[in-house]
């Protein structure tokens, strides 16, 4: 039992880790979106604050629902592509900037367990 637990430890450290940090725009028809993802977890758009995690090609975004939304997830230098979950269609954010700091008065969700997840 802990070769596996081993074994599965040796496999996520030999993985790069995702550099998913940065202020990210997408575009949503006319307008333009920007969505800061910070370091410690956290992802704001606009008022709303979420806490993301990847987990293998996936990204889990959770709005402090109690659940995680799941989505396909493709980072290619600059661009990041996320599908599925809650999307009707595939949506591309580029990455224009570095992210910043996350004002104190601005709580992070509760990360939920890992099979709360939204289907």
């Amino acid at each position: 039992m802990h070769w596996l637990v081993v074994a599965g430890s040796v496999a996520v450290a030999a993985q790069a880790p995702v550099k998913l940090t940065g202020n990210w725009q997408a575009r949503a028809g006319d307008e333009i979106r920007h969505i800061m993802v910070r370091s410690d977890s956290s992802a704001q758009f606009g008022s709303d604050l979420a806490r993301w995690r990847v987990v293998g090609d996936s990204l889990w975004i959770t709005l402090g629902d109690g659940v995680w939304q799941v989505y396909g997830m493709k980072l290619s230098g600059e661009k990041l592509t996320i599908s599925g979950g809650d999307l009707e269609k595939p949506v591309t954010l580029k990455r224009v900037g570095p992210a910043t700091a996350r004002p104190d008065s601005l709580t992070i969700p509760e990360a939920p367990a890992p099979n709360q997840r939204a289907w």
